[in-house]
Parts: C-alpha cells; sequence; structure tokens
C-alpha cells in the first residue's frame, strides 16, 4: 500500500497553527513512509471562503516547505468543483433510503437543541422525519427554487462504530447515540462532512491526520463511507494545541496564524521545528533537520496531552536558527523587512552582511534585527534624553573633537584596526579609560547604551557619518 495523507484546509481566512501542525505531521507521515501528501482545497462554504485566504494559504505552505505531490492549481482539487460528484452519491443514499430528506426549520430544530439542554439530554437531532415517506426520486434541495428543505444520513441504530485511532487508540461508539448528520443543506451546498468522506475515497488516501476536534465526526464519517461502499481511511487524531492556561490556542495567547509569524521575521525552519515537537517527541532531541524530522516521524511518539504553545521557547528556536545562519543568506532575507519601512539600504551587499554580521547574537527575528539596526540604517538618528543627560556631558568634548578629527583624517580604508589605534591614542592622550569614551561615542553615533562593540560599531557605520554624528554630539554639548 502506497501511503497517501492529504491537508485540507478551508480558505476562510489565514492559517492556524494548529491547523498547519496537522497538516504539517500529515506531509511527515507521507514522506517517512516514501507516500504522497496531497492538498485538498475545502471552499464548501462559499459564503465565506474567498480567493485572499487561498493564496495566502499556498504562499504559507511554500513557505514552511511543504511542498504537494497534488492538489493546486489542479481544478479536481477544489471541492468547489466537485458538487456534481457530492449530488450523485447524495442521491444514491436517497434511493438506497440511507439519507432522507428533513423538513424541520431552522426554529424548530433550535427549541428541540435548547429543550435538550434544559433537560440535561445530549442535544441530538430526534429524527422526527427520518419514518416521513418520500419519493426515492426526490430532487436535492434548492432553496431558490422552492425546495427548502435538507438531506440527512439515516445513521444505522444497531451495533456499534469501533475507531482504532493511531494517536488515540480504541473508541467504541454506539450507533444510536450518533445524530443523523445533515450531509445537503437547504442551499443545495454538501456540508463537509459528506463531501469529505467521498473525496477521501477518490483520491485515494490512506491517513487521515487532523485535530481531536473532528473525533465526533469519525464515526460517522465512517457510516457514511460504509453506506457508500467505500472504504474508511485509517485516523490519526492530535490532541489540541492551547494556550498556558489550557483554552485553545488564541489571540489572547499568542499570534495564531502562519502569516502573522512570517511577517514576524520567524524562518520556517524554527516554526516547523517547533510545531513538529508540539506533540511530537524522539528522545530528548529539541532541534532537528528537516531530514531528521522524516526520519524519525511516527504516530507511536505522538503524546496524548494537548500542546501547550510556548511563545518564548519558540522565539529560542528561532534565535538558535538565526545564529546558523550563513551571513549572506540572513542579509538577503532581512532585506525585504527593511524596504517594508521605506528605508533605502545606505551600502551595497558586503556592507550589508558586515551590518548583519554584528547583530546576529543580538537579534532574535528578522523584524528585531531591523529594529536594532536602525541607527546604521537611517541618516538620522534620535538620541535618548536620559543617555545624553548622563554621558553627553562637557568634559567629553573635547576628546570628542579630537576624535572626530583624527577619524576623519584617515585617507586610507576606514578600518576597525584603524579605528582602534586612534580610539586608543584618544584615551591616552586624556588619560581615560574605555567605558570613559566608548559609551559616551556610542551615545552619539547609535543614540543609545546598547549596541555592538564600538569599533565595529563605528567600521559598520563608515567615516563620514561617523564623524557627522560626533560633532553634532559635541554641538548639542555647547548649546545645552
Amino acid at each position: 500500500m502506497t501511503v497517501r495523507t492529504r491537508f485540507a484546509p478551508s480558505p476562510t481566512g489565514s492559517l492556524h497553527i494548529g491547523n498547519v501542525r496537522s497538516g504539517l505531521f500529515a506531509y511527515l507521515y507521507a514522506r517517512h513512509n516514501h507516500g504522497k501528501f496531497i492538498l485538498r482545497i475545502d471552499d464548501t462554504d462559499r459564503e465565506r471562503s474567498t480567493r485572499e485566504s487561498l493564496e495566502e494559504i499556498i504562499a504559507d505552505l511554500k513557505w514552511l516547505g511543504l511542498e504537494w505531490d497534488e492538489g493546486p492549481p489542479d481544478a479536481r482539487y477544489f471541492e468547489s468543483n466537485r458538487t456534481d460528484r457530492y449530488r450523485e452519491s447524495a442521491r444514491r443514499l436517497l434511493r438506497e433510503r440511507k439519507a432522507y430528506p428533513c423538513y424541520c426549520t431552522p426554529a424548530e430544530l433550535d427549541a428541540k437543541r435548547k429543550a435538550a439542554e434544559k433537560e440535561h439530554r445530549k442535544p441530538v437531532y430526534d429524527r422526527k422525519c427520518r419514518g416521513l415517506d418520500f419519493s426515492v426520486d426526490i430532487e436535492l434541495p434548492d432553496r431558490a427554487a422552492g425546495r427548502n428543505y435538507t438531506i440527512r444520513f439515516a445513521m444505522p441504530l444497531a451495533s456499534e462504530t469501533v475507531l482504532d485511532d493511531l494517536v488515540r487508540g480504541r473508541t467504541v461508539f454506539e450507533n444510536s447515540e450518533l445524530d443523523d448528520l445533515i450531509i445537503f443543506r437547504s442551499d443545495g451546498a454538501p456540508t463537509y462532512n459528506f463531501a469529505t468522506v467521498i473525496d477521501e475515497a477518490d483520491f485515494n488516501i490512506t491517513h487521515v491526520v487532523r485535530g481531536d476536534d473532528h473525533v465526533p465526526n469519525t464515526p460517522r464519517q465512517i457510516q457514511m463511507s460504509l453506506a457508500l461502499g467505500l472504504t474508511p481511511p485509517a485516523f490519526a487524531h492530535l490532541p489540541m494545541v492551547t494556550g498556558p492556561d489550557g483554552a485553545p490556542l488564541s489571540k489572547r495567547h499568542a499570534a495564531t496564524s502562519v502569516r502573522a509569524y512570517r511577517e514576524a521575521g520567524y524562518f520556517p525552519e524554527a516554526l516547523v521545528n517547533y510545531l513538529a515537537r508540539l506533540g511530537w517527541s524522539h528522545g530528548d532531541q529539541e532541534i532537528f533537520s528537516r531530514d531528521e524530522l522524516i526520519e524519525y516521524f511516527d504516530f507511536a511518539a505522538c503524546g496524548k496531552s494537548p500542546g501547550v504553545f510556548n511563545t518564548d521557547k519558540l522565539l529560542w528556536l528561532n534565535f538558535h536558527y538565526l545564529k546558523a545562519r550563513p551571513i549572506a543568506q540572513l542579509a538577503r532575507e532581512v532585506k525585504p523587512f527593511i524596504a517594508q519601512r521605506g528605508i533605502t539600504i545606505p551600502g551595497d551587499d558586503a556592507w550589508l552582511e558586515k551590518m548583519v554580521a554584528t547583530l546576529r547574537e543580538r537579534a532574535k527575528t528578522l523584524v528585531e534585527l531591523v529594529d536594532f539596526a536602525s541607527f546604521y540604517l537611517n541618516e538620522k538618528i534620535e538620541v535618548d534624553p536620559k543617555a545624553a543627560a548622563k554621558f553627553l556631558k562637557p568634559e567629553i568634548l573635547e576628546p570628542f573633537n579630537v576624535l572626530a578629527s583624527e577619524l576623519d583624517a584617515i585617507a586610507g580604508d576606514f578600518t576597525e584596526p584603524a579605528v582602534q589605534s586612534i580610539f586608543e591614542g584618544v584615551l591616552s592622550r586624556f588619560g581615560l579609560k574605555l567605558g570613559q569614551l566608548a559609551q559616551p561615542v556610542r551615545v552619539a553615533i547609535t543614540g543609545g547604551t546598547v549596541s555592538p562593540g564600538i569599533y565595529e560599531v563605528i567600521g559598520v557605520l563608515g567615516k563620514h557619518r561617523t564623524v557627522v554624528r560626533l560633532r553634532a554630539a559635541a554641538a548639542a554639548i555647547l548649546s545645552a
């Protein structure tokens, strides 16, 4: 058997972290077993599905490196293009009396639900319309044509449905306690639970990987598969992703979309590594290459407890990948984040790489790297008033003037050794310790008290901008 897994996002919004973890595990399982990973777009929700969401999902998956073997742009992998197939299957179930029309109005169903809740009963449909006679040639719903009813699947009432889950183990469901799900809405659209059953079969999906919030749907989907003469796939239901408080991950805990982390300057390797460890483990190892994840992944190592999303852990991983990146690659990757701020980089690629090299041990994300680099990238800087009051004092004025003049007089290459030599000469001339001069200079040329080494900073800033900022600071001291 060739393993075939799938990821089936709905283009109704951004790609959620919890959902993409299911997609990642499906991808890893397929690759581990030398199988196929299929991308299917579940766009049966016509009102909420948008082209913008689809394009974002595609871009996010490509960014994460979750390449698919079959799927978009092939039109066959969009549910919206498969309606005739779903209608054909629904008609078959109606002909075989395995489905039936339901004429209950939304108001009636809501009243029944409220009554069940009041009486502490399970709020399932009472099968009122199941016993009504109907023609096997009945038309499918079409609200516009006046056929304002739904089609429900007639759940077998005898026996039980067994789910041997690859993560959760065995669960047995009494069929009599399962609801008669709607498979076609009154507007003529198929429901998710019905469409996905047919899709799994038509695309020969062998393993469905998804969140455990789908467990209640699974016995119903198994029975629909059997009613249509189809073989159900194997299921692996992953525990949900929660915040530290145990509640489902939401924006009050952290950013919840892949796009948000992409735009915040995280690396795809860090996010993939983090999500893989969110409910799966391989000994005590924390950092994995893509090849290692594929080699080691198996559902037997998946936990049964919810995965707690920890933003600090993700940031630590991202810092690891940032530090390990080749300087030239890091410089290329930071360019778009600089451009987003409307900044023209004041140098060539070699200069940018030199700048990045001074900050790679400090920044944890690409956005943070640009924040830290503001004094390099901007012609004018804002000097912190508290830092200026503490370090830019009259007694530093003469050393500043001498340092600026001697730096300005460098005729050859403006190198760090040349800068250090001049710096040490000024220190000796005025009997100063390094910190007594370096910190005021740091405030003058960066605007604050924290930066990479002073010689590195001056080397990257270059002669002109360093001298201009030193003289501006001296003028500010005089006018204070």
